[in-house]
């Protein structure tokens, strides 16, 4: 029996109502310029630098009357050793997020300033001109976690973030499995510039589900097809990790307790302001590497919060700078909880050109 034709007319409009919808999605999603790179060659684990711990200046033992030459020098005085010396670097004043998007040129877009950017900061900027140079950057490195977490029960697994770099190209990666019950993957791709890593995609992978960021030159496309202005120097949820401890170390922000950290971060769903409160110093006892020092980062709560994933960091000076703990809350009374076990390094990277 032969289709009549009012069959064939409806079958040959939803074809095309699926062809559309397949080109407005295919239109609306992101397109991302992930390339794998190549597998990277640690060749060496790091190990703690001597933490730069004060040394109490000790007591003088009674000496002798000093004689008429002795007289005319000027006392001895307790001094501290260089290597036992913390660095520290100068306090300068914080740029707001608004004077950032000035100085980004005309191609940004105005946008409104977060409230926090509204009140003082004790963030600390390098000037342009002190700006690090691309070679500054890390070799190839890999941070190994042990994962501990509850999510309807005590839940334990494994974690690692993945730093690696070509030439300008880098890429971040952070995976998390915990037992059977999710994997979850997020990856940063980009460049390198004097002035910190710009990143050119993003995507977050939780089970089968993709969703991804594309980063414009004055655009960010989000998963699902909006286009919002894109803040100076924003970062996403994998590269902000390396950022961040680049900016450590090598002074271009000065981590110490009283101070603020800030960053706008991109994920799927949104570009926020973020500020991170240095909170103390802690002693933090690994499986591996012993007890090693790091700064407390803990995130401020956002006025317009997209959900409930809040992370806290904690950075370790003697070990680059790295994050030597996370803690991600998941709402409730669920988290999860990733401590350092061990760091593996490439050889130093050829220089950027």
């Amino acid at each position: 029996m032969r289709p009549t034709k009012p069959v064939l007319l409806v079958a040959l409009v939803l074809l095309a109502h699926a062809g559309l919808l397949w080109v407005l999605q295919a239109q609306w999603q992101p397109k991302l310029v992930i390339k794998a790179l190549p597998d990277p060659v640690f060749l060496t684990l790091l190990r703690p630098a001597a933490s730069p711990v004060r040394v109490a200046p000790t007591k003088p033992k009674r000496a002798p009357a000093p004689s008429v030459a002795a007289a005319d020098a000027s006392p001895p005085a307790s001094t501290l050793h260089a290597a036992d010396a913390p660095v520290e670097v100068p306090a300068q004043e914080a740029p707001s997020p608004q004077a950032q998007a000035s100085d980004a040129g005309p191609q940004e877009a105005p946008r409104p300033a977060p409230p926090d950017a509204q009140e003082p900061s004790k963030t600390d900027y390098a000037k342009p001109e002190d700006t690090p140079k691309a070679d500054t950057w890390p070799a190839d490195t890999r941070v190994s976690y042990r994962m501990r977490g509850y999510y309807r029960g005590e839940v334990y697994g494994s974690a690692k973030v993945q730093w690696q770099r070509q030439q300008d190209i880098y890429q971040v990666q952070l995976d998390m499995r915990m037992a059977l019950l999710f994997q979850v993957s997020m990856v940063s791709q980009g460049r390198l510039t004097e002035a910190g890593l710009v990143p050119q995609a993003y995507e977050e992978r939780f089970l089968s589900a993709r969703r991804s960021v594309a980063f414009d030159r004055e655009w960010l496309r989000l998963h699902d097809g909006r286009q919002v202005p894109k803040p100076p120097g924003v970062q996403d949820t994998a590269s902000q990790f390396v950022e961040l401890s680049h900016r450590f170390a090598t002074g271009r922000q000065t981590l110490a307790v009283g101070n603020v950290v800030q960053v706008w971060l991109a994920r799927p769903g949104g570009v926020d302001f973020w500020t991170y409160d240095v909170t103390e110093v802690v002693d933090l006892p690994t499986p591996l590497l012993g007890p090693v020092q790091a700064f407390h980062l803990k995130p401020r709560p956002l006025a317009n919060p997209r959900g409930d994933i809040i992370a806290e960091l904690w950075l370790a000076p003697s070990l680059q700078y790295l994050p030597v703990r996370v803690r991600i809350a998941l709402g409730g009374d669920n988290f999860v909880d990733l401590l350092v076990e061990r760091i593996e390094q490439g050889s130093a990277p050829a220089a950027a050109k």
